[in-house]
């Protein structure tokens, strides 16, 4: 498999397949709001785009980066979504770098949204579609981002069948920048407990593929069979 990592600045064309890594926090928090009962998470493109799905839906749960904030129902946080009753609900979700990187990539006939959580899932399913080229977008600090790169090079080796050891890219993710501020409690919006779940690998069976629905760029789990 001929993988590529980029940075969401540095993507240029249309992908045949896209890994969309955003480990701390994004696609850690979509898989635990799917572990939670979410049916679908629409990715919305900035704030303003988030509040007015929300107006026009009230039933629907929006979360963002950040403290709380009116019109939004969550924050961006495993830990404090962990304990919610998600069942057959949407969530709405927008942040910084995650819904971002899947937007850019919005057009590539296949796009997944990864962290360590779902990463064998997402390794099992690229290598059940044959995917010779893959693009691993790393989201977080313009492409630089440790434990999104990590993320991505141990998913990409999982993808190939090899017996890659996750032990030194988890390690990698939990010296990274995002998880000391994490730790640190320099990101608003966070709880103790965030970076150790963001880090617990496979903790759920499923892919995350996104697809564009009625204009709306979709999130959904997608149970993959086994080798």
């Amino acid at each position: 498999m001929d993988a590529r990592f980029l940075g969401i600045a540095e993507l240029a064309g249309t992908p045949p397949a896209a890994v969309v890594v955003d480990v701390m926090r994004a696609f850690t928090v979509a898989a635990w709001a799917f572990g939670r009962g979410a049916e679908r998470i629409v990715l919305a493109g900035s704030l303003d785009e988030a509040l007015a799905l929300k107006a026009r839906h009230p039933d629907w749960v929006a979360l963002k980066d950040g403290p709380p904030a009116p019109g939004f129902d969550a924050v961006n946080s495993p830990a404090l979504l962990r304990s919610a009753d998600l069942g057959g609900r949407t969530v709405v979700q927008k942040t910084t770098a995650g819904t971002v990187g899947a937007l850019a990539v919005e057009d590539a006939p296949l796009v997944l949204c990864a962290g360590f959580v779902v990463a064998e899932a997402t390794a099992r399913l690229l290598r059940s579609r044959g995917c010779d080229g893959v693009t691993f977008v790393v989201t977080g600090e313009d492409g630089r981002a440790e434990e999104d790169l990590a993320c991505a090079q141990y998913i990409a080796g999982r993808a190939t069948g090899a017996g890659t050891d996750p032990a030194g890219f988890l390690r990698r993710a939990a010296e990274s920048r995002a998880a000391a501020e994490l730790t640190e409690g320099v990101r608003e919006g966070s709880h103790p407990d965030d970076v150790a779940l963001c880090l617990e690998l496979d903790r759920f069976p499923f892919a995350m593929v996104a697809t564009v629905e009625d204009g709306l760029m979709v999130l959904r789990p997608y149970a993959v069979p086994s080798d």
